[in-house]
């Protein structure tokens, strides 16, 4: 347990998770309780502020401290507030694809920094979230895995939202809007977290449709090994909602899933989601840095070379 100012945070999980309470969320966070919630998520990825009483401008107000909000291009949201996300579910309207995990939005080219979604009405039994760390999981590959997969990429789509459209010619020339607004954007398998540095396995069952560079069989064999790491349970953190939970997520560095078991009873949650920034991969963030090098040290071209095979060869 640490204190930071008037809040307290308390770790809760080996790799990810921890609790924040002490949090005033009627006013704006001052500059010292907001850098101790931003410091808490970049070391936790998942922060849980627990069964708190706020108003859905308050949870509004609360993520514009940390980035700009964001409108999800698919996901039902409040008509006066776009960029609030209204997730209400039940037997006769269940959620779309919830229980795959993922990160959120891969299918931008830049996808969200984070996610802040908190719960309203809640199931007696089940509904859970279950995230991973996907900074764990790589760094509990072999060196010869994370070797080979830093420099691939992979092709990202909103495969799961296809099913929103119907094949009349009008439903037909929505999807064709949104697939020249959304562009299947290419992702590093491997990123590079622009704030702790640490690299990040970046595919997942929902989005990543195929690696670049490979035969069928060769992408999916490789995918579904890295998608079966979200199963580690060391690599877990559950959250079991009440009303009033709320949740703080870091989006490139963790997956979620949420669990369906709840239905046929009711589940509302409300989300906000903020703005992220380029996705840069492990590899090309030490291109860069190679480069740089040479160009500041005037290495010879072949010395710039071997410095890069010899990253490659022990990162």
């Amino acid at each position: 347990m640490t204190k930071a100012s008037e809040i307290t945070i308390t770790r809760k999980g080996a790799h990810l998770g921890a609790e924040i309470t002490g949090v005033e969320y009627s006013k704006p966070q001052s500059d010292k309780n907001r850098q101790a919630i931003w410091d808490a998520l970049m070391e936790h990825e998942v922060l849980v502020f627990p069964e708190i009483d706020i108003t859905v401008d308050e949870q509004v107000e609360f993520g514009k401290q940390f980035g700009q909000l964001s409108v999800h291009p698919f996901s039902p949201h409040d008509a006066d507030m776009p960029e609030l996300i209204i997730l209400d579910n039940d037997g006769e309207r269940p959620p779309l694809a919830t229980d795959i995990w993922h990160s959120d939005e891969t299918f931008r080219e830049v996808p969200p920094m984070g996610t802040i979604l908190r719960a309203r009405i809640v199931p007696e039994v089940g509904g859970d979230t279950v995230f991973a760390s996907m900074t764990a999981a790589f760094e509990g590959l072999s060196e010869r895995w994370q070797c080979f997969l830093t420099g691939l990429e992979a092709v990202h789509d909103f495969k799961p939202f296809r099913r929103l459209f119907s094949g009349d010619p009008a439903s037909r020339g929505k999807l064709h809007t949104m697939e020249e607004q959304f562009p299947n954007p290419v992702h590093p398998v491997v990123r590079l977290h622009p704030v702790t540095g640490k690299k990040v396995i970046f595919v997942s069952p929902q989005f990543t449709q195929h690696i670049k560079g490979m035969t069928e069989g060769e992408s999916q064999s490789i995918l579904d090994m890295l998608y079966r790491l979200t199963e580690v349970p060391e690599y877990q953190f559950r959250v079991s909602w009440k009303p009033g939970t709320m949740v703080f997520w870091d989006n490139r560095s963790t997956q979620h899933y949420a669990a369906r078991d709840y239905l046929p009873h009711r589940r509302r949650m409300e989300r906000v989601t903020l703005q992220g920034d380029a996705v840069i991969g492990a590899a090309d963030a030490m291109d860069s840095l190679v480069t740089a090098s040479a160009r500041n040290n005037q290495k010879p071209e072949a010395r710039q070379q071997a410095d890069l095979e010899s990253y490659r060869g022990t990162s």
